[in-house]
């Protein structure tokens, strides 16, 4: 069975040769295109194309796209849901590799345990906890991403963070090679678990806590009933900043009167000061010009410089 590839010879300056090159390596499962746009994979609904755009079918499958790319100096980029992140207009050089095959989104009961994969919906994940009387995953029903994305992020809402419900996870590094960890054993931080920036998450060991499904159900509708007062229906990639010490971002944008400020497309939610929405037509030129407008008129008026917390990847027209 032949690799699905669009195999094209030299391009636009671009050398195609590497379509074929990694199809050769992979299964026939796999899929590798060309000039995929990226703005239907994230939840911005933005961005130019994927250079190279890589569907593998198997973990061996994806050692062998990781190494092949090492072995001709390629870049490559981990895409998940595509929440919490902006590609710009000019889209992405290199491979951008989707965890998107079913292989990669399992989600297995051992006990009181969840065994789930990087591709996994964090929604699946608490939907299915619930389904089995679990308690303590209620938390990632309302997160917009999927279990690889959470690990890197250490994502967090209602006041729990991924790595507080992780037992172990499992993740490749850039030689193809799996390993796991205790979640314990590594350091993790505010919305990031650094080992994972460098490495690639292949999947987690969440671990529940047995309780009554009216309970589980409870909890997670108030959850859904706060996450729909407080945020907004809209395209969005999640909060755009990372909370200072002093103040949230978002009540820091709503004191200031910015909710409401365009640029193009872009506008910062009436819903929550920490989200910027496509109202449109927005381009991530839009959506970066509003990010440094308010990081601006914050530090103007407050003297607090807003870090992003949104991954930001790709280049301009």
């Amino acid at each position: 069975m032949t690799p699905s590839a669009d195999i094209l010879g030299k391009t636009g300056g671009h050398d195609w040769d590497l379509v074929g090159e990694l199809a050769a390596l992979v299964s026939g499962d796999t899929v590798i295109r060309r000039d995929v746009p990226l703005a239907k994979h994230t939840t911005l609904r933005l961005g130019g194309p994927a250079e190279v755009f890589a569907e593998p079918a198997s973990e061996a499958d994806l050692a062998a796209l990781v190494n092949g790319c090492a072995v001709r100096g390629t870049p490559f980029f981990i895409l998940g849901r595509g929440s919490n992140l902006i590609v710009r207009d000019g889209g992405v050089r290199g491979v951008v590799i989707h965890l998107a095959h079913p292989c990669f989104s399992r989600i297995e009961i051992d006990g009181a345990r969840l065994r789930c994969g990087a591709g996994a919906k964090l929604k699946n994940v608490a939907v299915e906890a619930k389904r089995h009387d679990l308690s303590g995953l209620e938390f990632l029903e309302g997160i917009p991403g999927t279990v690889g994305g959470a690990l890197r992020m250490n994502a967090g809402a209602m006041g729990a963070w991924t790595f507080d419900a992780v037992e172990s996870f499992r993740f490749m590094n850039s030689r193809g090679e799996i390993h796991q960890r205790i979640s314990g054993e590594v350091p993790v931080e505010y919305r990031a678990c650094p080992l994972l920036i460098t490495n690639i998450a292949l999947g987690a060991v969440f671990r529940g806590t047995p309780l009554p499904r009216e309970e589980i159900e409870k909890r997670m509708k108030a959850y859904s009933e706060k996450r729909w007062e407080s945020q907004p229906a809209a395209p969005s990639a999640g909060c755009v900043f990372k909370n200072p010490a002093a103040i949230p971002a978002g009540k820091l944008v709503d004191e200031l009167g910015l909710k409401g400020t365009r640029v193009g497309g872009a506008v910062v939610s009436a819903e929550h000061g920490n989200f910027i929405v496509n109202d449109g037509g927005a381009t991530a030129r839009d959506v970066l010009g509003l990010i440094a407008l308010l990081q601006a008129r914050v530090r103007e008026a407050r003297g607090i410089e807003l870090e992003t917390e949104v991954e930001i990847i790709g280049e301009d027209h």
